[in-house]
C-alpha cells in the first residue's frame, strides 16, 4: 500500500514558513533502516584547511581584478562551435560530419528557448542582473546575437560546401524537385496525396483571419499569392509543415544510391493544389523558436504534478526568441513575419540554404554506411561483473571490493541495470530507494522497480519531475511507479534533485547489509551508450550510512547537512571543494608539490574560479577539463599562470564530473554530479563520493592524465578566451582520447 503525495498531509510548512518535503507521514519506517541508529556520526568534512588564519593570507594578497570571468553565454557558444569544428573536420567520418551538423542544430536550438529566453525575460522585467564579466543583459543579447549569426553562416557553409557535395560522391543525395525523373516525380505525387495534403492547413492572414499561432521549432511556408480575378494586391498565407511525416521523404534508398527530398520542397511544389485558382508569387520557409523555460511556484499550496502539467500546456505559448528564415526571403514579407511575431531585428537569422538541420539526424540513422561511420564498438562487462564459470551476484562481488564503472566502455546493462534488476528479484532484498532524473523512453530500470515493488519490496524512487524537457516523461513515470505500489516523492520545494544514487538494502543472515551506486550520469540506458560518465558500485559501511541519510533528507523532514564520504549541495558542495583547493595552496606555499584537476561539464561558479587562481598564485597546478562553459581565464600572468584549461569533444559526450586534490599517492578524488554552476552548487540537490579504491584512483588518475597530456587531441583555452586546437597541426601524431580509452577498456575485457 501507498500513499500518493497528492495527499493533503504531504504539504505541511516548518518553522521557516517554507513547504516541506513531499512525504507522507503515516508510512511505516523503512524495513531495515533501523541501522542507521548504529552509524558512526557523520563529520562536517572529511578533510577541512589546515590554515591556521586565512584571513592573515588574504590580506598579503592583491585584490583579484575586475575582467577576471569570462562572458558564460559566449562561452556556451564557444562549446557549439568546437561541435562544428568536428564537423567541419575532413578526419571526421562523412555521415559523423552530417551528426555532428544536427547536433550543432539542437544545441542552438535549447540554448535560444532557454539561456537566451531567460535574459530577454529578465531584461523585460528591467531586472539589472550581470555575468560575473559584469556585462549588462543587453550587450550580452547583442553579443550572442553577432556571435551566433558568425556560427550559423559557418553551419550552413560546412553542410553546402563540404558536407552535401562528399555525401552526394558517395551516393547520398539531398535533391530538388527539378532532379527527379518521371517515374519518381508521379511516385512523390502519390506520397503527396495519399500522405501530405490530408494534414495539410493553410491559414489566410487578412482582415478576417489573424495571423496564426506559430508553434515553437516548427517549420512553415510563407507564401505569398494573388487573385487573378480581382486587382487587389498580395494575399499572404502560412502552412505548416506536418510534424508527422518525415523531413526527407525518401526517393531511394537502395545499395546504389539513397536519396532524399525536403518535405517542403515536396509541399511548395504542390501549393497549386492547396490554393487552386490563385497565382503563386513566391514561397519561403520560416521557423520560430520560442521560450521553453517553466515558472512553477512551489510554495503555493497546490499539488505540484497538476502545476507542473498547466505550466506544461503553456510552454509552447512561450513568447518568440528566434526568427529563423531563408536567406532569400523577400524584405517585405520578412517585415509582416517580424511585425505578426512581435520581434526585434536582433531576434532575425538569415539562414543560407536549408533550415533546422538538426533533421540531418533522420538521413544519419537511415543511411547503412559503416564505412562513412565510426567504428561501431560492443561495451564490455566489467571484469569484476563478468560472470566466469560460475556465475556469481553482484552482491556477492561488492562484499570482495568496489567496481568503478567508466560508461559508455563498460557496459550499463552488465552493471547498474543489473545491479538494480538482480536487487528486484532477490528475495534476501528488503528495500530499494533510488533517485529519477532522467531515463529512457522503454527504461527496464523502471521495469525492475515495478517487479520490485509487485514482490512485495519496499520500493522509494525520487522521481524528478522538473527536468528540463523531460517534465512530460517523468509524470508518467512517477505515476506509472504509484501506480505498482512504488513510494514515490518529488523532492525538496525549490530545489531539483539531480544526484545519481541507489541503495539496496538486503538482509544477510542476521545482519542487514547495504549496497549503493553513486554516479556521474543518469539512469538512462540508451544515453549511457553515447555519454561519457563514471558510476561506483560499493558494500562500503559509510558510504551506505550516508546514502540512507541522504534519501531521509529527501523524502523525510531530516536537515542533515554533514556526511562521512559525500559532499551534499546545496550545503556542503562549494564549500567541501574549496576547502581542498585551499589545502593544496597551503601544501604548494610550504613548498610542496601541489595540484589540483577538475573535470566537469561547466565552471562558472565565481567562488570557486576564485579559489583556483588563488591556488594558481601560491603555486598549484591546476588542470581543468571542460566540455562546455568556462568563464575562467587561464595562463593570464600573476593571476593564473598556473591554470590550463582543456576541452575533449568528441563522439561521446564528456559528461562525468571527477576532482583530485594532491599530487602525490595520497591524493583524493571524488566522482558526482555537481558542475560548477550556481544552479547545481546552490538550487540542486547534488552528491559526491570519495573515491578509495586503489584500482578506481588509478583508472581516475589515467582518465584526467591523459586528457591533459601534450599528444591528446582537444581545445586549449587562452587567457582572452578564445579556444585553439591542440595539437594544432593535427597531421603530427597525436592521441584521440576516447579511442585511447576504447582500446584500453575493451582490450583489457577480451
Amino acid at each position: 500500500m501507498h500513499t500518493s503525495p497528492r495527499t493533503p498531509e504531504t504539504r505541511r510548512r516548518g518553522p521557516n514558513g517554507r513547504y516541506l518535503p513531499r512525504t507522507t507521514p503515516t508510512d511505516p519506517a523503512p524495513v531495515g533502516e533501523t541501522v542507521a541508529a548504529a552509524d558512526p556520526k557523520p563529520t562536517e568534512h572529511v578533510v577541512t584547511s589546515s590554515i591556521d588564519d586565512p584571513t592573515e593570507t588574504a590580506a598579503e594578497r592583491p585584490e583579484l581584478p575586475e575582467d577576471r570571468f569570462l562572458n558564460r553565454e559566449l562561452s556556451w557558444l564557444d562549446f557549439n562551435a568546437r561541435v562544428l569544428t568536428l564537423a567541419e573536420d575532413p578526419e571526421t567520418p562523412l555521415l559523423e560530419r552530417a551528426k555532428f551538423l544536427a547536433i550543432f542544430a539542437s544545441n542552438l536550438d535549447e540554448f535560444y528557448m532557454v539561456r537566451v529566453a531567460g535574459l530577454k525575460r529578465r531584461l523585460n522585467a528591467g531586472l539589472p542582473m550581470r555575468g560575473g564579466d559584469r556585462s549588462s543583459l543587453r550587450n550580452q543579447l547583442e553579443m550572442i546575437s553577432q556571435r551566433t549569426a558568425d556560427l550559423v553562416t559557418r553551419h550552413s557553409a560546412c553542410f553546402s560546401d563540404e558536407v552535401r557535395p562528399k555525401l552526394q560522391a558517395e551516393g547520398i543525395e539531398i535533391v530538388k524537385w527539378a532532379d527527379l525523373d518521371a517515374p519518381e516525380r508521379e511516385r512523390l505525387r502519390s506520397y503527396f496525396r495519399e500522405q501530405v495534403f490530408p494534414v495539410l492547413t493553410p491559414l489566410a492572414v487578412d482582415p478576417a483571419h489573424p495571423f496564426p499561432y506559430i508553434s515553437n521549432r516548427s517549420l512553415n511556408l510563407a507564401v505569398v499569392l494573388r487573385d487573378p480575378e480581382d486587382a487587389g494586391g498580395e494575399l499572404f498565407a502560412r502552412i505548416k509543415v506536418p510534424n508527422n511525416v518525415p523531413r526527407f521523404v525518401t526517393v531511394q534508398n537502395d545499395s546504389r544510391a539513397v536519396r532524399f527530398l525536403p518535405v517542403e520542397e515536396l509541399i511548395a511544389t504542390h501549393l497549386d493544389q492547396l490554393f487552386p485558382g490563385m497565382e503563386l508569387e513566391e514561397w519561403h520557409s520560416f521557423r520560430v523558436t520560442r521560450n521553453a523555460e517553466l515558472e512553477v511556484d512551489e510554495d503555493r499550496d497546490e499539488d505540484l504534478l497538476q502545476a507542473l502539467e498547466r505550466e506544461l500546456a503553456q510552454r509552447r505559448f512561450g513568447p518568440p526568441v528566434r526568427l529563423e528564415v531563408a536567406a532569400s526571403i523577400s524584405d517585405h514579407v520578412l517585415d509582416l513575419l517580424v511585425r505578426e511575431l512581435d520581434v526585434v531585428s536582433s531576434d532575425v537569422q538569415r539562414v543560407p540554404g536549408l533550415l533546422d538541420m538538426s533533421a540531418l539526424w533522420q538521413v544519419f540513422g537511415e543511411c547503412d554506411r559503416d564505412d562513412l561511420k565510426d567504428r561501431p564498438f560492443v561495451p564490455a562487462t566489467h571484469p569484476q561483473l563478468a560472470d566466469g564459470e560460475v556465475p556469481r551476484s553482484v552482491f556477492n562481488r561488492l562484499r570482495e571490493s568496489d567496481i568503478m564503472v567508466h560508461h559508455p566502455y563498460h557496459s550499463f546493462s552488465t552493471s547498474v541495470q543489473r545491479f538494480i534488476e538482480q536487487a528486484a528479484a532477490d528475495p534476501n532484498v528488503l528495500a530499494i530507494k533510488q533517485t529519477l532524473y532522467r531515463t529512457s523512453g522503454d527504461s527496464p530500470i523502471v521495469d525492475a522497480l515495478v517487479d520490485a515493488a509487485a514482490a512485495g519490496k519496499q520500493v522509494v524512487v525520487l522521481v524528478e519531475v522538473k527536468a528540463r524537457f523531460d517534465e512530460v516523461a517523468n509524470i508518467a513515470w512517477a505515476r506509472t511507479l504509484e501506480r505498482a505500489g512504488c513510494h514515490v516523492v518529488y523532492g525538496l520545494v525549490g530545489l531539483k534533485t539531480h544526484c545519481k544514487t541507489a541503495l539496496v538494502v538486503r538482509q544477510e543472515g542476521n545482519q542487514i547489509r547495504r549496497y549503493c551506486h553513486i554516479g556521474t550520469g543518469n539512469y538512462h540506458p540508451k544515453t549511457a551508450r553515447l555519454y561519457e560518465d563514471f558510476g561506483m558500485l560499493t558494500a562500503d559501511p559509510e558510504i551506505g550510512a550516508d546514502v540512507t541519510d541522504l534519501f531521509n533528507v529527501l523524502t523525510g523532514y531530516s536537515r542533515q547537512r554533514s556526511y562521512r564520504r559525500l559532499l551534499v549541495a546545496p550545503h556542503g558542495v562549494r564549500q567541501g571543494l574549496i576547502e581542498r583547493i585551499e589545502e593544496q595552496a597551503r601544501i604548494a606555499r610550504e613548498g610542496g608539490e601541489a595540484l589540483v584537476q577538475i573535470k566537469v561539464n561547466s565552471l562558472v561558479d565565481e567562488e570557486t574560479i576564485d579559489a583556483l587562481y588563488r591556488a594558481s598564485q601560491d603555486g598549484v597546478k591546476v588542470d581543468l577539463i571542460i566540455r562546455g562553459m568556462c568563464a575562467l581565464r587561464p595562463g593570464v600572468p600573476g593571476l593564473s599562470d598556473n591554470i590550463r584549461v582543456r576541452s575533449i569533444v568528441g563522439r561521446f559526450l564528456e559528461h562525468s564530473r571527477v576532482f583530485r586534490f594532491g599530487a602525490g599517492d595520497d591524493a583524493e578524488y571524488w566522482i558526482g554530479s555537481a558542475d560548477m554552476m550556481h544552479r547545481n552548487l546552490d538550487r540542486r540537490v547534488e552528491a559526491l563520493v570519495r573515491v578509495t579504491m586503489p584500482t578506481a584512483r588509478e583508472e581516475l588518475r589515467y582518465v584526467l592524465d591523459l586528457s591533459m597530456s601534450d599528444g591528446t587531441e582537444g581545445f586549449d583555452l587562452d587567457g582572452e578566451g578564445n579556444w585553439h586546437r591542440h595539437p594544432a597541426n593535427l597531421t603530427e601524431p597525436h592521441v584521440h582520447l576516447q579511442e585511447a580509452l576504447l582500446r584500453r577498456v575493451i582490450g583489457k575485457a577480451s
